[in-house]
């Protein structure tokens, strides 16, 4: 068994932005040559996301709705009064909508690649930007025997 660790950092430019994150996780892995294991995929912040589903711009839309309607910007949360929070930015809806999203996914690995069904897609969402943030990636499992199958010429 083994565990390899990395990272990415992504730079969103938008208050709410909804990304398809598979490409960088998939190249991020690839190196580690795991035949079958596991990927912890984790966002470090409390006011962004991480989910598994279908990547499709109409559907992107629905889930911005969606949680615009489930916690609306202003809605006198106390995180975002002075009199009950230090913080100034208020941002508490941004840490409901992350805490309604989640922040942690596993996603199975074999032969070097995710194993997600074919319309599935690692979606990040940031939803107190623009922000730089850090997605953590630990693979844990079995590396592959590359170059195992040559046949044995003699």
């Amino acid at each position: 068994m083994n565990a390899f660790n990395t990272s990415l950092t992504l730079a969103s430019t938008a208050r709410t932005e909804i990304s398809d994150v598979t490409p960088l996780v998939k190249v991020a892995i690839r190196p580690f040559g795991i035949s079958t294991g596991i990927a912890l995929i984790n966002t470090l912040h409390t006011t962004c996301a991480l989910f598994i589903n279908e990547f499709q711009s109409a559907l992107v839309e629905d889930f911005r709705a969606l949680i615009e309607r489930l916690v609306p910007d202003r809605n006198g949360y106390r995180h975002d009064d002075p009199r009950f929070s230090d913080c100034e930015r208020g941002n508490a809806r941004a840490h409901l909508r992350a805490a309604l999203l989640g922040r942690t996914l596993v996603v199975g690995v074999n032969n070097d690649d995710l194993t997600l069904g074919q319309f599935q897609s690692v979606i990040f969402a940031e939803l107190d930007g623009p922000r730089r943030r850090e997605i953590t990636i630990q693979v844990i499992g079995e590396r592959g025997h590359r170059g195992a199958e040559r046949t044995n010429a003699g």
